[in-house]
């Protein structure tokens, strides 16, 4: 995953063209998450990275392809740390506390990187919604698998209480970051996970599951 860079490296440094794609992005994060897309410059973002524009642009054509790589970067860690969770154990309830906890665990990760997936200013951008989509949907069928595994659910209901699931957990952590983590981290998540424990242990289990 990318992470921030707040020290711009002096110009002229050379670097592999991935430590510099990566710098770039880096750079990049910082502008787009306090700044916005809309508000973003291309030119802040080179001043910021220490480097020329024409460098930048080598690495990335525009800013919304610089910004997709950010979205693809990001969204990917977002799924790739739910199916982590799900892995993690086989036990049921304690699946739906990793799930939480990954959730919230992104939200709390560095840089504000959830902005640009949960809260982007481009969600009205067919690749931007496409994307974000893409991602809530892949969470939501890996749960959904699981779910129907181990329960009578038909598919189209297990997805359905897969998005919930993935809703539920996307919209209390960020909640619960805007109220300036009031709660601690640990006990939130135990909250939301108890509640969604509640809702979805009511569905018979198959003799297997």
């Amino acid at each position: 995953m990318v992470t921030a860079t707040p020290d711009a490296r002096p110009r002229g440094t050379r670097l592999p063209r991935l430590a510099r794609r990566r710098q770039l992005l880096g750079a990049a994060q910082e502008v787009f998450v306090a700044q916005g897309y809309h508000a973003a410059a291309m030119d802040e973002i080179a001043e910021r990275a220490g480097v020329s524009k024409p460098v930048l642009y080598q690495h990335f054509p525009g800013k919304l392809e610089l910004y997709l790589a950010l979205l693809d970067e990001h969204a990917e860690a977002l799924v790739k740390i739910v199916r982590e969770a799900l892995e993690s154990t086989t036990d049921n309830k304690l699946r739906v506390q990793a799930c939480m906890q990954a959730f919230y665990d992104f939200v709390a990760g560095e840089g504000e990187a959830y902005r640009l997936v949960f809260e982007s200013d481009l969600r009205n951008v067919a690749p931007v919604r496409a994307r974000v989509e893409r991602a809530n949907q892949q969470c939501a069928e890996m749960i959904a698998r699981v779910i129907a595994e181990d329960t009578d659910a038909p598919s189209d209901e297990a997805h359905l209480l897969g998005m919930g699931l993935v809703g539920m957990a996307e919209v209390s952590a960020r909640y619960w970051l805007s109220q300036h983590r009031a709660i601690p981290k640990d006990t939130a998540e135990k909250i939301i996970a108890r509640l969604a424990w509640r809702g979805i242990s009511g569905f018979p289990m198959t003799p297997s599951g």
